[in-house]
């Protein structure tokens, strides 16, 4: 049965994975890496899960030093401000710089990769703000 078949296909598709992606989008090589269990399970080099957890870890070794310095009231009061940064958010079509975030790590003087190369103004895809925004209010 035919029918049968395309009313299947059509079910086991969700509707906000597409909204979300873009629907003639495919999988993105140059940002995801390509897929396969065992990069899904294993780490492929030993020094990506230290990139990877680089900036927690770099914030880990900062709050020990400012704690061993100031005290404790200077670390708590650090994570206070960076929970309410983050808290802080736009519209989720519009992309963020999160330039709070770089000024109370420090990172606003300096230039990185992503600075130059992961400009999302330059994206060729963009969402469609009804649909996200219902998404992220879970009206879909």
């Amino acid at each position: 049965n035919s029918r049968g078949t395309a009313s299947l296909l059509k079910d086991s598709i969700s509707f906000p994975d597409l909204s979300a992606l873009g629907l003639f989008e495919g999988h993105d090589l140059l940002r995801r890496g390509f897929t396969s269990v065992k990069s899904a399970l294993l780490p492929s080099h030993p020094l990506e899960l230290t990139e990877k957890n680089f900036q927690l870890n770099q914030d880990k070794t900062n709050f020990a030093t400012l704690r061993n310095i100031q005290g404790i009231h200077a670390p708590l009061k650090l994570q206070m401000e960076f929970r309410a940064v983050k808290q802080v958010q736009r519209l989720p079509f519009l992309h963020s710089s999160n330039m709070a975030m770089d000024i109370l790590r420090g990172n606003d003087e300096c230039i990185g990769f992503e600075d130059i190369l992961n400009d999302p103004s330059q994206s060729e895809v963009m969402g469609e703000p009804h649909m996200m925004m219902e998404h992220k209010l879970g009206l879909l």
